[in-house]
């Protein structure tokens, strides 16, 4: 073997020691769609885990591992805003070096909802433009020929 399949070889298995075997490292390829090994930064308060690695191009080097209770239904709105200003790299520090000042009109974060029965409907007083057509029942369509004869 060469030395760049040898470094391919001790890469895979390193994966697989940072997953905890091939088993989870098959469950989170499928999962994330993607395998990346970093130091674990911290954690919040939804059991999300955030990790670096410095070894990754900037944009690419820091994410997230979203909790088990979400399975395949993971979004972006899953993510605290003081972990977003950091996975976002507006700042450098991470919550669990510098915590964000919480302010009293700071309210928890909320996660998006839509597609799901908890989803956001407004309420109109307007009253529809155009009205939905009613295919005429049996019964109106025979009371109609029984009177033209």
């Amino acid at each position: 073997m060469t030395e760049g399949a040898l470094a391919k070889v001790r890469q895979w298995f390193m994966i697989m020691r940072h997953y905890g075997g091939i088993k989870n490292t098959i469950l989170a390829l499928y999962r994330y769609d993607d395998l990346k090994v970093g130091k674990c930064i911290g954690a919040d308060k939804y059991g999300n885990h955030y990790y670096q690695n410095h070894r990754y191009f900037v944009g690419r080097s820091r994410w997230v591992k979203y909790a088990d209770r979400v399975g395949l239904d993971y979004d972006a709105s899953q993510v605290p805003p003081e972990w977003h200003r950091w996975l976002q790299y507006i700042t450098d520090d991470p919550p669990t070096t510098t915590p964000l000042k919480r302010q009293p009109w700071m309210i928890d974060n909320i996660e998006n909802k839509t597609g799901t029965s908890q989803a956001y409907v407004p309420y109109t007083t307007v009253p529809n433009k155009i009205e939905s057509w009613k295919p005429p029942s049996p019964t109106t369509t025979q009371q109609t020929v029984t009177m033209k004869t």
